[in-house]
């Protein structure tokens, strides 16, 4: 039932063991950057650092920004096009001599809210969406997860979503709380049309600012926000590998 569980993103790399039967951290959270071009045998020096610095020899699972099917990455948001085509499980066992799981980071942080967070025992269709360096998507259905659905990349008014509505491009274009939260809004009313959703959930880091868009939102779904912080995708990634490994 423990697994420590990794989040890799594109500044910085998390970690912690979980216990996956209550989604607790058993450790503080260490976290260290992201190699510099984020190509994959550096990525893969850090995960093998995060494991020795908790003495771990047992299960990991790791949340990674791809589209990732049997372990292997088809995308490279925010990260080295190396990785496109690489075995990214097998390259983290080898480096860390452990059992490893990988998954889409934002499917991880959505398994997370649906199991320990605001999502549990939600019904029917729901999108969680981080905003952050990029825009994340994860999607579920009754609780079960439609996998790398990346939603992030839709094309809103002729431009991919990620680059008119992350909080990078808000920090990059210099947009005001105001202007990003229309962005923000056509992006999620986009989705409103095509899912129909019960329920939105938003996090990544622009959560913390949630008092300054939230209210400026004009979509009918309610949308709340996640609870787990910057958690989530090391509890989600852990619970992903748990299940994975039939533990």
């Amino acid at each position: 039932m423990h697994v420590l569980g990794i989040d890799i993103g594109g500044t910085g790399i998390k970690g912690a063991p979980v216990d996956t039967g209550t989604g607790v951290l058993l450790a503080e959270r260490i976290r260290l950057h992201t190699p510099p071009r984020a190509k994959p045998e550096p990525i893969a020096g850090v995960v093998k650092r995060l494991a020795e610095q908790f003495d771990w020899h047992a299960t990991i699972g790791c949340g990674f920004p791809a589209v990732i099917r049997s372990g292997v990455a088809e995308t490279a948001a925010n990260i080295s096009q190396k990785w496109i085509g690489t075995n990214v499980a097998q390259l983290f066992s080898e480096a860390t001599q452990c059992p490893v799981n990988v998954v889409n980071d934002a499917d991880a942080a959505g398994l997370a809210e649906v199991t320990f967070g605001v999502g549990k025992g939600a019904l029917g269709v729901v999108l969680m969406i981080t905003i952050g360096t990029g825009l994340g998507s994860a999607l579920f259905v009754d609780g079960k997860m439609v996998p790398n659905t990346e939603l992030g990349h839709l094309e809103v008014e002729c431009e991919d979503a990620e680059m008119m509505a992350s909080d990078f491009a808000r920090r990059e274009q210099k947009l005001s709380w105001k202007k990003w939260a229309r962005r923000l809004d056509k992006y999620l009313l986009t989705l409103e049309r095509l899912f129909s959703p019960n329920l939105f959930i938003l996090g990544g880091g622009a959560i913390k600012k949630k008092d300054l868009f939230l209210p400026l939102l004009t979509v009918h779904t309610r949308v709340i926000p996640a609870e787990l912080g910057n958690d989530a995708g090391i509890v989600g990634a852990a619970l992903a590998a748990r299940h994975y490994f039939g533990q």
